[in-house]
């Protein structure tokens, strides 16, 4: 695999929805972002290992949104025509080097606004996976990239919770709240 393709356009359609997620057409990943933001589908990916740590990227510094934070292990948007779980594989495997299974969680839509570039508003659908693999990050998508425990990435979380993007904590939350058997379910088939 090529650590330096780049694999993210700003003109990529993704697909726009209601809260509901009926689809109500479509527009370059540029402009969904710009402004107030416009509600689209994205996923977010949760990879652990055999010991239990999550795979968490640092996004590269050239990101438009939230450059240089931490955040899960990926996350990226479905294009048109083309279904979340199809787009979480296709992802995973551009940004980080990884094929493994993934499990659908649970979907949400949130609003974020970063300083005067622009929003995310999204209705995300959550994946894990479980994977002893190392990564073969994409330098042109992630600046770093650690697995952490689940207490040192809490501790992390409560003393510098700025370093993290806001889905990421939003979902980190849910995840601990009311997934975690799910999750060690997945890790104890590794």
């Amino acid at each position: 695999m090529d650590n330096t393709r780049i694999v993210s356009f700003d003109d990529e359609p993704l697909i726009l929805v209601d809260s509901r997620d009926h689809v109500l057409g479509y527009e370059s990943k540029d402009k969904v972002h710009d402004g107030d933001g416009m509600l689209h589908r994205a996923f977010s990916v949760f990879i652990f290992n055999s010991h239990g740590e999550l795979l968490m990227q640092q996004r590269h510094a050239d990101k438009r949104l939230w450059p240089l934070i931490w955040s899960n292990s990926c996350c990226s948007h479905p294009r048109k025509g083309e279904s979340g779980d199809a787009a979480a594989d296709r992802r995973l495997f551009e940004e980080l080097g990884l094929k493994t299974p993934l499990e659908y969680l649970y979907k949400f839509e949130y609003k974020a606004r970063y300083k005067d570039l622009g929003t995310e508003h999204e209705l995300c659908s959550v994946y894990i996976g479980a994977t002893d693999d190392a990564p073969r990050v994409n330098a042109t998508e992630v600046a770093e990239w650690k697995f952490m425990s689940r207490d040192e990435l809490n501790r992390q979380l409560r003393e510098t919770p700025e370093r993290f993007s806001p889905w990421f904590k939003m979902e980190w939350k849910a995840l601990q709240e009311t997934y975690w058997p799910r999750i060690e379910a997945l890790i104890s088939r590794l």
